[in-house]
């Protein structure tokens, strides 16, 4: 898909964690498809160097986004072998860190590289972005679960509700700026058939969508200037998004238990909720 915008030109420069496969990668085939010169960062040496062998003219970096000097060492070969960079895609993600009482190796490993990945790549990247006058895009990679918290890996939920928020913050800090030519925007996939899951699964569920599929989501709505990018999939409709968050956010303004769409008591009165149509 083809769009318009300042930042998606010829020879400009693109930089995408997790980058190897899935969401990353479709999203990098995308910005080379414009013309654009890709970065792809990556903990896995061999799926980064095949990934960079399928754009022409890619580099693969090795890099840990939860260690920031490894961030540092990507945005410093960056600037050397390529320049400028116009957009900077925080994607990088992993999960299976566990609920609140468990596993406290595993929600540092989560944290680290979801948040903190994020994190790093913010600070590292985008000042020197938003300060160069030049137009660009920032997208970060949240998750539905960063928004309505279901049960199970408490961790993974953390880590992408703090992305939401930081991504938020970003986007007002960047619009204050004078002269800042740089907009954030959150992306927010459904159920999509990642390089994680292709290891577990041995073909796509047909409720899931591809990663490409993402990609086109993520370019349509920055070509419509949307911040909030939250992608359908084949069995989650925008209706049924809009309305899960919603129920998510009464449960604080009714103050209900905590994740009532998921308590056995309120499990009628959910169904019933998702059964007609939201009020206007």
């Amino acid at each position: 898909m083809q769009i318009d915008h300042d930042a998606l030109k010829p020879g400009n420069v693109a930089v995408v964690t997790g980058g190897a496969s899935g969401i990353g990668l479709a999203c990098a085939h995308s910005f080379a498809s414009h013309g654009m010169r890709v970065c792809l960062a990556d903990t896995n040496a061999e799926e980064l160097a095949d990934a960079a062998a399928s754009i022409d003219g890619a580099i693969g970096v090795h890099t840990d986004v939860a260690d920031r000097s490894s961030v540092e060492a990507l945005a410093k070969r960056v600037r050397s072998e390529l320049g400028h960079v116009s957009v900077l895609m925080n994607n990088a993600g992993t999960g299976g860190g566990g609920d609140a009482l468990s596993n406290p190796e595993g929600w540092e490993r989560v944290l680290g590289t979801n948040l903190f990945g994020v994190l790093h790549g913010v600070q590292t990247f985008v000042p020197e972005m938003a300060e160069s006058g030049r137009p660009g895009l920032v997208v970060n990679t949240g998750s539905k679960q960063g928004i309505t918290t279901p049960p199970g890996d408490t961790s993974y939920n953390v880590s992408k509700a703090g992305i939401k928020v930081l991504t938020e913050g970003l986007a007002h800090t960047l619009r204050t700026m004078d002269g800042c030519r740089v907009t954030a925007h959150l992306l927010v996939p459904g159920f999509t058939f990642t390089g994680m899951m292709r290891k577990r699964l041995p073909e796509k569920p047909p409720s899931a969508w591809e990663p490409e599929q993402v990609a086109q989501c993520l370019l349509k709505a920055i070509d419509a200037g949307e911040f909030y990018v939250i992608c359908e999939d084949n069995e989650t409709t925008e209706d049924m998004d809009h309305k899960r968050i919603t129920w998510a956010v009464q449960d604080m303004i009714e103050n209900r238990p905590a994740l009532s769409r998921w308590h056995p008591d309120w499990k009628e009165r959910f169904e019933a909720f998702m059964a007609n149509p939201l009020k206007e």
